[in-house]
């Protein structure tokens, strides 16, 4: 008798099949609810994928004075105009003419090369260049078609290089054109040139050249009249012939 009750006991333990803990399947249903809720409501709050775009523009990084170029945004002001100068002892400095994000009003200032600025970062569009208006050009989006006028200036001493069809770049900040900028390689046409005189063992290493925008740059002295020569928008320096 006493053999048959423990087969019995032992089949019985063979066959159970262990609970759950109902505190245990509540507690892991109501973790999966939450975690869905959340994910249908999107990015929390705080997350960057949740800040809107005007504000991480605003995220800044450092730089040097000496990495200053046209179209940077320092201290929510635009560069438009920028100088490089060594001033004896007092080491290098560069002037820059500034042009304020939210009034518009242009100031010069003189920071030191190894002087660390903040950069805001901006937004960069693509337009072709179609005309220009008095002090204002007409500008084109090339996939849209949709025209914008805007002044001339944002484009600081770059607007001399300007040309039918020619691809050019705005600087947007808080939704708004700040600058523009130009290719940094130009080919230009040379209209007025001093002539090259072949013989003379004490010639001059570059000349003054005039090219069909109206800017006089230096060039090698075997550029004559008509020629196409490649011109840096950069620095307005030669850089070779077409």
């Amino acid at each position: 008798m006493q053999i048959l009750r423990r087969n019995l006991l032992e089949a019985s333990r063979r066959i159970s099949l262990p609970l759950r803990s109902p505190r245990l399947a509540t507690h892991r249903h109501a973790h999966a609810v939450a975690t869905l809720s959340a994910a249908r409501r999107g990015p929390s709050a705080g997350s960057l994928a949740a800040t809107p775009w005007a504000a991480t523009q605003r995220r800044g990084a450092k730089m040097l004075g000496s990495d200053v170029k046209l179209g940077n945004v320092i201290q929510r002001r635009g560069v438009i105009k920028y100088n490089h100068s060594h001033q004896g002892r007092g080491g290098a400095t560069i002037q820059v003419e500034l042009r304020d994000v939210d009034t518009g009003n242009k100031t010069v200032e003189r920071f030191r090369t190894d002087e660390a600025l903040e950069r805001v970062f901006v937004e960069e569009k693509s337009f072709t260049y179609l005309y220009h208006e008095g002090d204002n050009v007409a500008l084109m989006e090339p996939s849209t078609f949709e025209q914008l006028e805007v002044s001339k200036e944002l484009f600081g001493k770059a607007a001399a290089y300007l040309k039918d069809e020619m691809k050019v770049t705005l600087q947007y900040f808080d939704g708004r054109p700040l600058s523009g900028s130009v290719p940094p390689r130009v080919t230009c046409t040379v209209v007025e040139a001093q002539p090259n005189t072949k013989g003379l063992t004490a010639q001059p290493q570059y000349k003054r050249v005039v090219l069909d925008n109206g800017l006089t740059v230096l060039a090698p002295p075997f550029i004559e009249v008509g020629e196409s020569i490649v011109i840096s928008t950069v620095d307005d320096s030669y850089m070779t012939r077409a």
